[in-house]
Parts: C-alpha cells; structure tokens; sequence
C-alpha cells in the first residue's frame, strides 16, 4: 500500500513537472519573438553628458539589448548601426497635434527620422509622446492615438513592416491601482483615449508601454508598505489580493497586475505589456526618502533577474508572459527639472564611471561587496532651508528671484528696502530667501526647491540676526 502511495506521489509530480515544462515551451514559442532583453533608456538633458559615441561604448559594456532614446538624435542613431541593439525613437509631444492632422507630415517625419537609418540602425519601435496623459488636459490627448494611426501608416507605406509603434504612459493613467484586481482606468480618459489605444494596440499586435516606479509608491506610503517588498527583496510582507487570492512578494508585480486588470476591464484582456521605464533613484534631496546608491543597485539588480527568468517568470495574473524594458536611465542628468531624485536614476555619472555594477543581460548572478550604506531609509526630521547655489549665473538668479517674489503671499516682504533681511544687500542672500519663502509656502502644493539648477535644499539655518528665514519642517 505504501508503495503504492508513493508510486502515485512520483508520478503526480512527474506529471507537474511535465506540465511546467510544456506550458513554458508553450509560452515560450509564443513569446519568442518578445524576448525580454532589458534595455537601458539614454536620456541626453544634461550639459555634461559624454559624446554618443562614448554612450553606445558604455550601453555594450552594460550587455543592454535594448536602447531608448527620447527623440531621433541623428549622431545616435548613427553610432547604433550595425549594433545589433534594438532601438526605440521618440515622436515629440510638441508634434503630436501636426502629425495627428497631416499624413504627408507624417510620412515625411518618418522618411527622414526613420528611413534613412533602417535597417543598419535596429530601429524597433516608434513611440509617440512620453507620458502624454500626465500632463494637463489639452488637444494633445485626443490627438495621440490620430497621430500613432498616421505613424503606422506612414511605416507601411515605407514597408518597414518590422517597427512597431506605442506610447508610453506613467501608472497615473490608473485610478485605482489596489487591490490589483481592482485596477481601472482614469474615468476621464477611458473613452477618449484608452480603448482606442488598446483598440489600436490589438489591431497592430504592438504593446502597452508602462513607467512603473515602485520607488514613488514606496516613498508616498514607507509605513504600509514595506522596503524589501518595494525593492523586489525575499521578504515575509507579501500580499494576497482579497479577490482573486493572488499572492504578491514585490510591489513591481503588484503594479503591474493592476495595469493588466485595468485593460481587461475594458475588454483587452490579452494586450501584451512592455515596462518602458522603471529604476530607482541613487539619490535625491534631503526630504526624499531611501534615494541612495544601495538601494537603486538593489532594486534594478533585481529587476534584472526577476525578468531574465527562465522559465519565464511573468506575473501572477499573468505567468510565464515575457516582460520586456528599460531600465531608466543611463546618466545622471543634470538639467531634468523637478525634485532632486529626477536627475539621479543614472547607472552612471556623466563622466562614465559607474554608479554600481550592473549586468543588464541578467548572466551576472553575484556581485562585488562593497555599496555605501544606506543613510536616508528613514524620513529625515527637522528643519530644511532652500537657498541659492553659489555661483550661479547672476542674470537667471535675478529672474529666479523675480518669479519666486511673484508667487505665494508676501513671499519677499522682508528683502525689500528696509525690511528686517534687506541686508546684506546682495543677489545671492534675496535669492536665498525668496526661495526658501517660496518653497516653504508652496510646498505642498508641489513647489520645488530647484529653479532650473539654481537653489538647492540645506539643513544649515541661513537666517541671520533678526532675519529669520522660513524653513520646511519635517
């Protein structure tokens, strides 16, 4: 009897394995021609970024199979020919409208952005806009999907059957994101914009293209949600979704189920994902938490691993489903404007030394010891000042200062003549506190302590004598 049971046992588990193994043949031929590659996105909105030359250089040494540029820079797209690195271009916000009315424009942004680099440069994907739904309500939205007919168009007409065109959206294009069975689409944008796109999707079997940060959604709740769970880390908080019983162990699976609940919703139910951005800050400013170098090395080493799984790995909505991407972003980029982590998702510094090892190909499985300690995983508490950066160039400081004493109320009262900071009477100290005055009134209400390069956050007090300068508490 016991022999039997255990015969039984053998075989119902050669029979599991037997079924893991055909199901990930299966889904392996399906997925062969979306195989995952991680890619690295090149952002150029830095004055201090090494030549294209140079960057492709550094792309190969990462072992990236992908690239993605922000636009059709020509000197690029030149150093990619004959790579073997699959490209995605850019369509520019600005020409969304045009394209979306005038096929000969089209055509013609195709002939020379495109044509004229095909096929020596690998150019795969055209994406149009970036993020276009994040940004305020305008004509460019109902334009979007006009304008990606016309670049599908124009592409077949070319006969570059092979590109494939998308546009990538930020995870604001949810409403609800939690639980992720729950996932559905801004009811502003679901008719207008997203069925069509997905409509669009199907029709041409091109992707969903999705900026997926669990940094953000990490550092906007740290108390619930949990910073292994957040950086992908083995950990004992994962989560159950309460409909469908789903078992999450990191955040970046999490979100992503809930974009695919969100296009079934709406009847897409098969609609293939393609992560077009996701990383982790190395660094930020002073009231941002957990932006350091061990952790974005953490969390986009990981990344690597969990998509170069074999067997595929999936979600948990969607097992054994290839996951293509990006990893964001090649440098630090010095003139991104907005909070300080923006212009710190590089994997190196514009000088081309490495920010941590990384292996983009997923073969690197143990890496050398040796990351700085974290400092900032927790909430910094206390006082933080906004002043100017110390020799910046005196004529955009006058308009900074000009713009930060326009804004809020009362905000540069006292630097004016015979007001208790009017002295000492110099460029430098107004400016500092204008923008510490600004920031501290604005601040919730997204304000910055930035000024196109021009201030930067302190933990030491500026004020002087009976010139006391406002502060953000934390």
């Amino acid at each position: 009897m016991k022999q039997q049971q255990q015969q039984q046992k053998t075989h119902n588990k050669m029979g599991l394995i037997l079924l893991t193994h055909l199901l990930y043949l299966l889904f392996s031929l399906s997925s062969a021609e979306i195989a995952p590659k991680p890619g690295v996105c090149y952002g150029q909105l830095g004055n201090n970024l090494p030549q294209p030359s140079t960057s492709i250089k550094l792309i190969k040494s990462l072992k990236a199979g992908r690239v993605k540029i922000y636009n059709t820079n020509p000197k690029i797209l030149k150093q990619l020919k004959n790579t073997n690195i699959q490209v995605s271009v850019m369509v520019p916000n600005e020409l969304i409208t045009f394209i979306a009315n005038n096929q000969t424009l089209s055509n013609d942004w195709v002939r020379s952005n495109i044509l004229r680099f095909y096929p020596k440069t690998k150019i795969r994907y055209v994406l149009v806009g970036n993020e276009i739904l994040s940004l305020p309500d305008n004509v460019t939205w109902t334009n979007l999907v006009p304008a990606m007919r016309r670049i599908r168009r124009s592409l077949t007409f070319f006969k570059l059957k092979k590109v494939k065109v998308g546009t990538p959206l930020a995870m604001d294009c949810l409403e609800v994101s939690f639980p992720p069975s729950s996932g559905k689409f801004r009811l502003s944008v679901t008719d207008s914009v997203i069925k069509p796109l997905l409509q669009f999707v199907n029709r041409t079997k091109s992707f969903f293209f999705i900026d997926v940060y669990p940094y953000f959604t990490w550092a906007s709740d740290p108390v619930n949600i949990k910073l292994g769970y957040a950086l992908l880390e083995p950990n004992d908080s994962g989560y159950t979704d309460p409909v469908t019983g789903l078992m999450y162990t990191n955040l970046l699976e999490q979100m992503l189920d809930a974009v695919y609940f969100a296009m079934k919703r709406v009847g897409y139910p098969d609609i293939r994902l393609f992560i077009a951005e996701t990383g982790w800050p190395n660094g930020g400013d002073i009231d941002q938490i957990g932006a350091n170098i061990y952790n974005a090395a953490v969390y986009n080493r990981n990344v690597i691993k969990l998509l170069t799984q074999k067997p595929l790995r999936g979600t948990p909505y969607k097992p054994f489903v290839a996951l293509p991407s990006f990893i964001f972003s090649l440098y630090n980029e010095n003139e991104k404007p907005g909070l300080g982590t923006e212009r710190h998702f590089g994997l190196f510094y514009p000088n081309g030394s490495g920010i941590y090892p990384i292996d983009l190909s997923g073969k690197t499985l143990e890496y050398p010891k040796g990351l700085p300690v974290p400092t900032n995983n927790e909430p910094y508490k206390g006082k933080i000042w906004c002043v100017a950066v110390r020799g910046a160039n005196t004529t955009a400081l006058g308009g900074a200062l000009s713009y930060a004493c326009g804004q809020g109320n009362g905000t540069c009262g006292p630097i004016k003549p015979g007001g208790k900071c009017f002295k000492p009477d110099s460029l430098w100290w107004h400016a500092s506190y204008a923008f510490s005055s600004y920031w501290a009134q604005l601040r919730k209400s997204g304000a910055t302590c930035y000024f196109d390069g021009l201030a930067v956050q302190t933990t030491k007090n500026p004020s002087f004598g009976s010139c006391k300068f406002p502060s953000v508490t934390l």
